[in-house]
């Protein structure tokens, strides 16, 4: 046997091996990058109408101020619910990979909240500190909206590895799961507010879906006591 066929020979078997497979999108570096573009999109949609509306046209509707409040709310709660729809989502689809996303959409839920209370403050109290601080102690709403505001500032502020590993995996989860009072002390706020124009169609909407959540983690909870028993 020759050189030639002793070399086609070898490399034959390695030629024959099958390529390896492609990583799935979510395991790529890059499905990051793309989820932060695509949470950006609300803010990026409501700073155009912001700017828009400066320049007299009517994108916002009649009331741009109050249109910007409502919808940053609205964008806080809805965040809040994907946060704690991606425990349920990656155990009942097998998916385990998607639990590098929820850093990411919780710090995005802390950030629309802060935006939300930026408008109110700027756009409705004109950034008077004691017309706020008298605002909040006189309306029940607000002030259930902000103490979900300031129970979401120690979440967003220790969700890096750091945080986890000076306070210890057990009181790091224990602190988080205040993540529960945030979402009902939103859906409250959020009640509240809608109540005064009897509008509770959306309301009704996302208590279905918190429901939902927080009763899936109920009986997930369950589940190894009932099979202890």
């Amino acid at each position: 046997m020759d050189r030639a066929t002793a070399t086609l020979t070898a490399a034959a078997p390695r030629a024959a091996r099958p390529r390896p497979r492609p990583r799935p999108l979510r395991l790529r570096p890059a499905a990051k990058v793309v989820l932060f573009v695509v949470c950006l999109l609300p803010f990026a949609w409501l700073l155009r109408g912001a700017v828009l509306s400066t320049l007299g046209e009517n994108v916002l509707g009649a009331n741009p101020a109050e249109a910007l409040i409502r919808a940053t709310g609205d964008w806080t709660l809805r965040f809040l619910c994907i946060t704690l729809a991606v425990t349920p989502l990656r155990q009942l689809i097998g998916k385990p990979a998607l639990a590098r996303f929820r850093r990411m959409l919780g710090l995005f839920t802390f950030f629309y909240g802060c935006v939300h209370f930026l408008c109110y403050s700027w756009l409705d109290m004109g950034l008077v500190l004691d017309d706020i601080l008298r605002d909040i102690a006189k309306r029940p709403f607000i002030l259930v909206g902000t103490s979900a505001l300031l129970l979401m500032l120690p979440l967003a502020a220790t969700s890096f590895n750091r945080a986890i590993k000076a306070l210890g995996p057990a009181r790091w989860q224990a602190l988080h799961r205040a993540v529960y009072a945030v979402v009902l002390l939103g859906l409250l706020h959020f009640f509240w507010m809608r109540s005064a124009k009897s509008n509770y169609a959306e309301v009704a909407v996302y208590a279905a879906v918190i429901a939902l959540l927080l009763g899936w983690r109920l009986v997930a909870r369950a589940r190894p006591v009932r099979r202890a028993a």
